[in-house]
């Protein structure tokens, strides 16, 4: 790998091409050399082996430069949730380019006001709780500026609950609280580092109990920690925890969209609430309708303290993230003018399309639609499951669905070998069906990376629904064949 860095995926770069200024016609080949030369490999390329350069997207497709088209089933990490060029989100984001493209953060504009008032009036109605919306740039960002506001309202306690398999971003205090130690060991030691506790995921947890038992059992395990100050996170004396809050995906996104059990959240909050502990929820991926709610901690009946949301607020169009929180958290005498700052926080071009959004899934019932086409995928999934045995477990909530690739001996084992052959079978862009030829782009997660995480268009049709089922069966015979 380091060798392709200094010499080019094919050899040690031309001359012609070295030598070259002009980029226009370059071809993808040469444009690859330029790549492996230029461009840094930290900013996540690279997972397959000849990285793929997309031409242009419309609705559900990717196209190559050739006019492939590649049905996407992860849109952009479940960040263009609306599909790609979706006509009113782009034309949102043209208005804006035409009247108020920048200003600085420290002023005002009427876009950042009206969706600030529609996401708090939202949280009011749902949760009975006033609150405020706080801007920045990217869900990491969005984080950090969460981890501000928790010290801050624990006086200064910096120590964090958060699930194995849970994923919050790459910044320095994200990395903390996110549980994969990859993402740490290069840059030192991690005093802060959070207290990872096992999420329910029943398709692994013990046999013989049901998932509503698990999940019961998952928050008597948390319980315990606070029975005795032996325990070491709590003074019983003082009544006091020495962790400020719990850091939570209501489903786990890059540890594979794991989907708890129903009584799972509830349960668990009860227990932070009798010990004043914060509840951050964090729907950075899941926000949006991704599971048929705004947010996806709806559907489990507790309320957040925090809620982080970023990714589809703007289908993709333009960086946008944000925190809500209770009014005590975030209001201007605790948290004051300047607490946080980012040049492009609160960017007019970003908050004009996500007003847009706010106002387009009020218009139309998200909810009742996503649910039905993603009771209609997993029953398509189920059947795939049926006829593959390397499918251990398929599960979804709305269209945030899973299909866990395993070895066909026993459909248990995890395959992350068979996953990365489907993974890059996809992107070849020569299966055919009806008479087509398609790719198809997946994302993987999963504890042990042998999860396709399924995430496509809200707006996907019955019709490329019944293709990307086509697709997935294509890719497993070819990843269980070779």
């Amino acid at each position: 790998m380091l060798d392709r860095v200094a010499r080019g995926p094919n050899g040690p770069m031309p001359e012609s091409v070295r030598a070259r200024d002009d980029f226009s016609e370059l071809s993808e080949a040469e444009l690859l050399e330029y790549e492996a030369r230029y461009c840094s490999w930290g900013d996540t390329v690279h997972y397959v082996e000849s990285p793929k350069i997309f031409d242009r997207c419309e609705g559900s497709f990717l196209f190559d430069s050739e006019g492939r088209e590649y049905l996407d089933l992860q849109m952009w990490y479940s960040a263009v949730n609306f599909g790609y060029r979706n006509p009113r989100l782009v034309n949102a984001a043209k208005r804006q380019l035409d009247r108020l493209p920048q200003v600085a953060s420290q002023y005002l504009h009427r876009e950042k006001i009206e969706l600030a008032a529609m996401i708090a009036r939202d949280a009011e109605k749902k949760f009975g709780e006033k609150g405020r919306v706080h801007f920045n740039v990217g869900g990491s960002q969005a984080i950090e500026d969460s981890l501000k506001l928790v010290r801050n309202a624990k006086k200064g306690k910096s120590l964090m609950f958060a699930f194995e398999g849970g994923y919050h971003g790459r910044t320095l205090g994200a990395s903390a609280i996110t549980s994969s130690y990859r993402y740490r060991r290069r840059y030192g030691h991690f005093g802060e580092r959070a207290y990872f506790l096992p999420f329910p995921y029943h398709f692994r947890g013990p046999k013989g109990m049901s998932k509503e038992e698990y999940g019961s059992y998952c928050v008597a395990q948390f319980a315990r920690l606070f029975e005795s100050e032996y325990n070491g996170v709590w003074d019983p004396k003082a009544g006091e925890a020495e962790f400020a809050a719990f850091y939570v995906e209501p489903i786990q996104g890059t540890g594979g969209y794991v989907i708890p059990p129903p009584n799972f959240f509830k349960e668990l909050k009860k227990v932070l609430d009798e010990h004043g502990i914060l509840l951050v929820v964090d729907e950075v991926q899941m926000g949006f309708y991704r599971t048929g709610k705004l947010w996806s901690i709806e559907h489990f009946g507790v309320k957040p303290d925090i809620l982080v949301f970023g990714k589809a607020i703007t289908n993709g169009l333009n960086p946008l993230a944000g925190i809500w929180a209770r009014e005590e958290l975030i209001n201007p005498t605790v948290f004051p003018p300047g607490s946080t700052h980012s040049t492009f926080n609160a960017n007019p071009m970003g908050t004009g399309v996500a007003l847009e959004v706010m106002r387009m899934v009020a218009e139309t019932d998200y909810e009742t639609m996503v649910m039905e086409k993603g009771a209609y995928f997993l029953e398509g999934l189920k059947d795939l499951q049926r006829r593959h045995k390397a499918i251990g477990d398929v599960d979804g909530l709305g269209l945030a669905l899973r299909m866990e690739i395993c070895e066909p001996h026993d459909s248990y084992t995890p395959s992350k070998a068979i996953v990365d052959r489907m993974v890059e079978e996809g992107l070849k862009g020569d299966i055919e069906i009806g008479g087509r030829r398609y790719g198809c782009v997946l994302d993987i997660g999963g504890y042990y990376k042998n999860v396709v995480t399924l995430a496509p268009s809200l707006h996907i049709t019955r019709e490329e629904m019944d293709l990307a089922l086509k697709l997935l069966d294509a890719l497993l015979i070819r990843a269980t064949r070779s």
